[in-house]
Order: structure tokens, then C-alpha cells, then sequence
């Protein structure tokens, strides 16, 4: 599991989206916008649905507020076996009207990175790692395929000096089944200096994209773009005046947002990589008639054939 947010929905809220999601009341598109990002689920009812009742590690990108939003619940109701974290020494928020989020989750954010929370292992992990049930199996040979390529030491102490720790995100590769996923955090432009200069091969022409920053323009350069070209990339939550649609269009490439689709959940089978999306009117003007749907009931958006060894 990679971060978290909306951990901390109430019961009633979570019952309340529920509903309107299977009234058809959610997801119908209003003047071009979805709206689908109002009706969010609670990442734990997510796995509890799908039979996960422990995760066997966690990946903290960076400690901003909105991906740590219900790690404290997380903690209490799955089992996490190994966290992870880059070294940003970021220091505690003040909560007094903090955009709704609670102190008890960076509390309990910092028990963990400093190692003091019982069955958990915390790792620190930087650019270049390589170590067992990461990128190396028993034997020292390729493992799950997830290759951290940022941050660097050199990003974290300038992200801790500069107390800007979106340069501190987490950039992996994860290689599997023939496609090349990119997880990106909220790493800006120094990064992606960073991943230009010394991992070039191992971004190019991407399979999926899970977009820096929700997507959001951020005054930053998308010339990284040029070189990922990825085939699919995920936006999550932002405004959609905030997200940097320009930048994925006039390279024609393909995108979904979270404030479209609501969730998305992308099943491989053999060589190929189902897309699934839980708003039926996203989908249907996608790919209109479509009828084969996931366990869950989300609808399928269509596939993309592998394209790595």
C-alpha cells in the first residue's frame, strides 16, 4: 500500500456515498464534471471488501497531511508488517483548524518511523536500494520489481533544509507481468532532474503513470512527460482548474481522473492489464455498451496489451 487519505470518513459518510453511488445518484456528469471526487471510499472498507486484513508493507511517499489522512485507523485495523520511509524530517503541523485532519495519525506516523511500534519493521530507503522482497528474492536475484529511483540523500537534506518535502517523494518503478508502473508521490522538478540524468531507461515509455502531484500544474516543467510517454496515467484529487490537463494533451496523451472515474482498479491477467472504474457514466462515455465488469461491479474501460520483456 502506497500512502493514504480519506482514512477517516465517518461511518455515516461512508454510508451516505455508498448510497448515492448505488442510487446513480454520484458520477453523473453535469456540465462536464463527474464530481466523483465527493464521494470518496474509506481506503480500509476498500480491502476489508476485497478479503485484506493485513498489509505486508506500507510506503509512506512523503509526510504530507493528505497521505497520512487515517494512518492511525490504518494501524489499528490492519496489521503492517514493514513502513517505509525516505528520512524527511519534517516537523509537526500545528492542527488548530488544519483542514480537518488529526494529530493522532502524524502521531502515529512518527511512533512508527522511529521504530517504536510493536510488528511493524520501519526501513529507511533511499535511491539505489537493493534488498530482499523489494528487488531481490531469497537468493539475491530479482525480487517484486520495486526499484527505488528518488529520493536521493542528497534530495531528502535539501527537502529538510528547505522544509519543501515534495522532493523528498518516493519515485518507484514497479515492474511486472510485462508493464512498467511509475508511482511518483508528489516529486517536483529536482527529482525529476535527478531521474532524468540517472534513470532514464528505467522511466521511458511507461505503461502506467500515477501522475506527480494528483496531476496539479504547479508552476513545475512536464518536459519528464517526453521521455515517460506513458500509455495511462492517473490523476487523483485536485481541482480541475489545478490540474495540468494541457500538459497530457497537447502530447496526445491518455489520462482518467479520480473526478471521473471515483476508484480504479487495474487487474492483470496474463499479458493483459484490465481497466475498471467504479462510475458507471465515466465509463459509459468511454467506452459506451461496455457490460464486463470486476468482482466489485466496476465497469471496464477496455486494456493495455503488455509491452515489456
Amino acid at each position: 500500500m502506497i500512502d493514504i487519505s480519506c482514512g477517516n470518513l465517518t461511518t455515516v459518510t461512508e454510508s451516505t456515498n455508498r448510497l448515492m453511488k448505488l442510487a446513480g445518484l454520484a458520477g453523473s456528469n453535469t456540465g462536464g464534471n463527474f464530481n466523483m471526487k465527493a464521494y470518496p471510499t474509506r481506503p480500509q472498507s476498500y480491502l476489508s471488501n476485497i478479503g485484506i486484513n493485513s498489509i505486508w508493507r506500507f510506503i509512506l511517499t512523503h509526510p504530507d497531511m493528505d497521505h497520512l489522512d487515517g494512518f492511525n485507523a490504518l494501524m489499528d485495523e490492519l496489521a503492517i508488517s514493514n513502513f517505509w520511509h525516505s528520512g524527511a524530517d519534517k516537523p509537526k503541523p500545528d492542527f488548530n483548524g488544519y483542514n480537518g485532519y488529526k494529530e493522532e495519525d502524524w502521531d502515529r506516523y512518527a511512533k512508527v518511523k522511529q521504530g517504536n511500534e510493536q510488528g511493524t519493521t520501519t526501513l529507511k530507503i533511499l535511491s539505489g536500494d537493493v534488498f530482499k522482497y523489494a528487488n531481490q528474492d531469497d537468493n539475491g536475484e530479482g525480487g517484486d520489481g520495486l526499484q527505488v529511483i528518488a529520493p536521493t540523500k542528497d534530495l531528502v537534506d535539501k527537502a529538510n533544509e528547505s522544509e519543501d518535502f515534495n522532493d523528498c517523494s518516493f519515485v518507484i518503478v514497479y515492474r511486472t507481468a510485462g508493464f512498467k508502473i511509475v508511482f511518483t508521490g508528489d516529486s517536483h522538478d529536482s527529482t525529476w532532474e535527478h531521474i532524468l540524468d540517472n534513470h532514464v531507461e528505467d522511466v521511458a515509455n511507461c505503461d502506467l503513470l500515477i501522475a506527480p502531484h494528483h496531476g496539479r500544474d504547479s508552476g513545475r516543467s512536464w518536459d519528464f512527460l517526453d521521455v515517460l510517454k506513458p500509455r495511462l496515467t492517473l490523476f487523483g484529487v485536485a481541482n480541475s482548474d489545478h490540474l495540468a490537463y494541457d500538459a497530457w494533451n497537447r502530447r496526445g496523451l491518455d489520462k482518467i481522473t479520480n473526478n471521473q472515474a471515483g476508484n480504479v482498479v487495474l487487474d492483470i491477467d496474463g499479458d493483459r492489464m484490465h481497466v475498471y472504474v467504479e462510475n458507471d457514466s465515466y465509463a459509459e462515455s468511454r467506452n459506451p455498451g461496455s457490460v464486463t465488469r470486476n468482482s466489485l461491479g466496476y465497469r471496464t474501460l477496455g486494456y493495455l496489451e503488455a509491452s515489456h520483456a
